[in-house]
């Protein structure tokens, strides 16, 4: 499986998100490798009446109704009709373990499927005591990266966190600067189930070249 995980850029928000999600649906279908779009809280209701592909939301915050101005209430974005939801990502971490809990523990609550991000070994080892639906290992040095990847950089530390999520059972998703099939060859081989990218997709002049590219690491 492939995260496409929007961010905030440009082409990534309101109508080109709907255009690239159509393009990824499109792909997903003729490859039969599921494709899962991760967009802004506020393109998920779009999302998911133009797609059929499961859409997950970028973060939700651990909050019930009420006074939270500005926070991601975990209830509307599955209103809106998200199946699933990136935690900790090295771009919004939360402060403290406990905080991420609570958080995994209201997207839980409301019936979304998680993704927890890990920056290292020892977090990787806490989060599994949340027992999310996935979880990733993304080195924050490596995201966003242009010129290598996670796969190529640091193979070892992936076949550590694979002995890590095996003991307990959690599927892997490998992340940071993933570009091209052989990272995503690398990674299964390894044993990931899959992979979340970026810019790679989301930023390229050919976003169905790269998609495309990304596609082969599966077959």
């Amino acid at each position: 499986m492939i995260f496409v995980n929007f961010k905030t850029y440009q082409q990534g928000t309101g109508g080109d998100a709907i255009s690239l999600i159509k393009l990824l649906e499109e792909i997903s279908h003729e490859s039969q490798v599921k494709i899962i779009p991760v967009v802004q809280a506020a393109d998920v209701k779009e999302a998911v009446m133009t797609s059929k592909l499961e859409v997950w939301a970028q973060h939700i915050d651990p909050v019930e109704f009420g006074a939270h101005t500005g926070y991601v209430l975990p209830e509307a974005v599955v209103e809106d009709g998200a199946m699933g939801v990136f935690l900790n990502h090295s771009e919004h971490k939360f402060e403290s373990f406990d905080d991420l809990k609570k958080a995994h523990s209201r997207a839980k609550e409301v019936g979304l499927k998680t993704l927890i991000f890990a920056a290292d070994l020892n977090e990787l080892e806490n989060i599994m005591k949340l027992n999310p639906s996935y979880v990733s290992y993304e080195p924050p040095e490596l995201v966003g990266s242009k010129i290598t990847s996670v796969a190529r950089a640091k193979p070892e530390i992936i076949a550590k966190a694979v002995e890590i999520t095996r003991k307990h059972e959690l599927p892997l998703i490998v992340g940071a600067g993933i570009k091209s099939y052989e990272d995503v060859r690398k990674s299964l081989e390894l044993g990931a189930v899959g992979v979340a990218v970026a810019s790679d997709i989301v930023t390229a002049k050919d976003p169905k070249k790269e998609i495309l590219d990304l596609v082969q690491g599966f077959i």
